[in-house]
């Protein structure tokens, strides 16, 4: 299996849940997660967790290297829509038929651009606005090259739809197994 990495950048606000959970997921699969700060290197979850990253530069970042781009959910979801780089990366993901992921208030970044246009999706609920798609209240959703989830309480199936459309059905199952996710 080829490897394939995910490309988060993150900001004050970030939910730390969808952002940790989902990421030690994907790292469990064994799928590479390169984790940048958009403005400071220092910066604040939602409850408080502390990250130290760097600093997104597009001069030293190829994101051809990249299978998908996973936009966290939170209060920062703000701060991504109103960055000029961060929209034009969504716009090269998109436009290049890369995955994109995205959780809670993350699809409204998506949805604002036109993205979920007669798509299937989930967001966190109270923010979903008519974005032209099918709204589904599931914990999240995969329709072409966008998954979407409702919100922290659906990280797991998130995530796992995340290793599935990046590896396959087979592994993601295997995967599950590893950490119990049916036995209850």
């Amino acid at each position: 299996m080829e490897d394939k990495k995910v490309l988060l950048i993150l900001t004050d606000g970030f939910e730390d849940l969808e952002a940790i959970g989902t990421i030690a997921i994907l790292r469990r699969a064994k799928i590479i997660v390169d984790i940048f700060a958009l403005r400071s290197n220092r910066i604040k979850g939602s409850h408080n967790t502390i990250l130290e990253l760097p600093i997104f530069d597009e001069t030293k970042v190829n994101l051809d290297d990249y299978s998908l781009l996973f936009i966290c959910g939170g209060s920062e979801y703000k701060e991504l829509e109103a960055s000029s780089l961060y929209q034009k990366i969504i716009k090269y993901f998109y436009d290049n038929k890369k995955y994109i992921a995205a959780i809670c208030a993350g699809p409204t970044l998506l949805g604002h651009l036109g993205y979920l246009k007669n798509k299937n999706y989930t967001c966190f609920k109270s923010m979903n606005e008519d974005f032209g798609g099918t709204y589904h209240a599931t914990y999240s959703v995969i329709d072409d090259n966008i998954i979407t989830g409702i919100s922290a309480a659906g990280v797991i199936d998130f995530a796992f739809n995340i290793v599935k459309v990046l590896t396959n059905e087979e592994y993601s199952e295997m995967v599950k197994n590893s950490i119990y996710y049916y036995d209850r």
